[in-house]
Order: structure tokens, then C-alpha cells, then sequence
């Protein structure tokens, strides 16, 4: 029997409706394979500021440093643009990924078969999608020096893209790592024709491929990559970019995939990893049963198998979702005509069942539970 204790931050909009449908997956799969997970809440972002009057209270903070891993809804919203920037629901979870060490973050976009009807390109562009984007997670212009100055006639801002050699190594050390697991083939990411901190960037990376003979290197600026995902994403394996190149790219890779609200990420340091769906808080959906669960249920089922090594309980999951996908349930984001649309909460129930049925007949699958 495996014990963890995993920390859920259900934080604002949405959040919590994902985070209820992913822990009760969780649930499932401690029940089943004899395992205890302890799921205890904390506030984080809009809700600790309404609760506790900052992003990130100290009670949190440490919850999340004692766990084995944390689970995070979204945060953020429009009731609380008018906080100053550091006391911003986003600030709590930039703050929260550097006090746990956190400098990168992994997003898998992998396309559903059931779902190739959504996409917005044609089937032969599409290809087999089935993509890794390493971001990093701690440097570059979101943590970088920042102000604003009063001049003639107005005001003057700055936000500064600023990167070590050891920050990149150690990100590309880990892009590396994932490429030599998948098909060695890995992308840099940035745009050396102009910043030098991207001239940084790539010689780092690419005098680090001496370490990794098997893996195929390839440099391509960020304006080009983003038109090569659309054009053909099936070049691509693992991309390998910055805090906010990737932050942008992995958002446009969702849309190849048809919705922001199926991926998961998991992002890893020094410290307890955390997981999260890369969708944001939607609060024009909260409370409607609108939300898509299934980017918090993949970011569980990243968990299981990347921290605590539970890949057939990981793969119970993501078998069982596809099932329930081909048989043309979907929530109001992923809608088809001929399909079953259902709420948020509905979906999970319908996956849970799934899973029971998936159990009972794995041998059909040939994998063993």
C-alpha cells in the first residue's frame, strides 16, 4: 500500500469543479489498488486573498512543502484586477513555484483519436500528433527586473527577459533527458536574431548536445515555430523553450488538440512537484457544469505515473477516458453534433464508471492490473 499525501488547491473559477472531479479519480484509484492518498484543501490565489488577504498564505506554503505532491485547479479572475501586482492571484502561484524550487514545467499535447473531428486542421495535417513542450518555469521575463517611470508625456514600463548559463543547462539537461525517452528528437525554441539572452540560450543548448549524441538537435525561432505547429505539428516531439515562449506555444498547441481544457502539466525542481491543467480559471463558467475535468484528471494520471511510479494505475485512466470519449461523451467545450454532452461532474461519475468496466475486462486490453 502506497501512502502520500497530495495537497489540492482548488483556487478560483473553475478550479475547484476540476479539482473535485480529479480527486475523485483519485479516490477511485486508491480504493482499488489498496493505496491512501490524503487530500487536504488549502486556499491559493483569488480565494486565499478573500480568505487570508494574500495569494499565498504561510499555511499553504507549507502544506505544499510538507506533500508529496500538489494539485492545482486555476486561479485568477476579474474581482480581483484591481489588487496591486504582487498581491494578485497570480502572484500567489509564481510565488508558490519558487519557494518549492519548481524550473520546469512539462506539457503533453497528444492528440485523442475519438476528438479528431475537432481539431481545427485538416487530417492529413494533423498527422499523429503527439507533442512534449519543456518550459521553463523560473527565469526569463516573469521574474526578470521590472518598473515604470513617469517621462514626458506619459509613462514608461519594463519587463526584463533574463537568463544564467546554469538555469539553462539545467532545463535543457531535463529536455534532453525526455527526448532520449521518446523518439530523440528535440527542438529548441527562442529568438537569437534579436535578444541576446536567446543568443545565450542556444549556445547553452547546443553545446550541451555533446552529452546527448543520440538526440537530434534542432534550433528554430519562436515566430517560425509557432507557424510550424499549425502548418505541421508532427515534425515536432520534444520543444524545449522559455518561460513565456512556452507559455504562449503550449496554449496554441491545445488548440491543434481542439480545447485548452484537455492538457495536463506537471512542473519539477528542487522541491514537491505540482500538477496542474493549463487552462485558466473561466469564471464566466463557474458553477454551470460547463468546466472541462479532463486536463486535472490527465495532470492525476501524470502524477501516478511520473512521481509516485504508478503507471498502471495511469494508464486505468487514460484507457478508460479515451472509452468514454469513443463513446461520444463530451463537455460543452468539446461538443459535436452527434455527440452526448454533459456536465462537468457527470463526465467524472461517467469515467469513474468507465474505469469499473475498463477493470473488469483488462485482459481484453493486454495490459494487467
Amino acid at each position: 500500500m502506497l501512502k502520500k499525501i497530495i495537497v489540492m488547491l482548488p483556487g478560483d473559477g473553475i478550479g475547484p469543479e476540476v479539482i473535485r472531479a480529479a480527486a475523485g479519480i483519485l479516490r477511485e484509484c486508491a480504493h482499488e489498488f489498496g493505496h491512501h492518498f490524503d487530500l487536504p484543501e488549502y486556499p491559493l490565489g483569488g480565494a486565499a486573498i478573500d480568505a487570508k488577504g494574500v495569494p499565498l498564505p504561510a499555511e499553504t506554503l507549507e502544506a505544499c512543502q510538507k506533500a508529496n505532491a500538489v494539485l492545482l485547479g486555476a486561479v485568477g479572475g476579474p474581482r480581483w484586477d484591481a489588487q496591486p501586482v504582487g498581491n494578485r492571484p497570480e502572484s500567489g502561484l509564481l510565488a508558490l513555484r519558487q519557494e518549492l524550487g519548481l524550473y520546469v514545467n512539462v506539457r503533453p499535447v497528444r492528440l485523442h483519436q475519438p476528438l479528431r473531428a475537432i481539431s481545427p486542421l485538416k487530417h492529413d495535417r494533423l498527422g499523429g500528433l503527439d507533442i512534449e513542450i519543456v518550459r521553463e518555469l523560473a527565469g526569463g521575463m516573469y521574474f526578470g527586473e521590472r518598473g515604470s517611470q513617469q517621462i514626458s508625456g506619459g509613462e514608461r514600463a519594463f519587463d526584463t527577459e533574463s537568463y544564467s548559463t546554469p538555469e539553462v543547462e539545467r532545463i535543457a539537461a531535463f529536455a534532453y533527458a525526455r527526448a532520449e525517452n521518446r523518439s530523440r528528437r528535440l527542438t529548441s525554441v527562442d529568438k537569437a536574431n534579436v535578444l541576446i539572452s536567446s543568443q545565450l540560450w542556444r549556445r547553452t543548448v547546443t553545446s550541451m548536445s555533446q552529452l546527448y549524441p543520440s538526440v537530434r538537435l534542432e534550433h528554430l525561432y519562436v515566430d517560425n515555430a509557432a507557424m510550424q505547429l499549425v502548418l505541421r505539428p508532427e515534425q515536432f516531439d520534444v520543444i524545449l523553450t522559455s518561460n513565456m515562449f512556452g507559455d504562449i506555444l503550449s496554449d496554441e498547441a491545445a488548440a491543434l488538440v481542439g480545447s485548452i481544457g484537455l492538457l495536463p502539466s506537471a512542473s519539477f525542481g528542487t522541491g514537491t512537484p505540482l500538477f496542474e491543467p493549463i487552462h485558466g480559471s473561466a469564471p464566466q463558467l463557474a458553477g454551470k457544469e460547463a468546466a472541462n475535468p479532463i486536463g486535472a484528471i490527465l495532470s492525476v494520471a501524470m502524477m501516478l505515473r511520473d512521481t509516485f511510479g504508478l503507471g498502471i494505475e495511469a494508464d486505468w485512466i487514460e484507457r478508460s477516458l479515451e472509452r468514454v470519449l469513443a463513446a461520444g461523451y463530451r463537455t460543452p467545450d468539446i461538443a459535436e453534433p452527434a455527440g452526448r454532452v454533459v456536465g462537468t461532474s457527470h463526465f467524472a461519475e461517467i469515467l469513474r464508471q468507465e474505469m469499473q468496466l475498463t477493470l473488469e475486462h483488462a485482459g481484453r486490453y493486454g495490459w494487467g492490473v
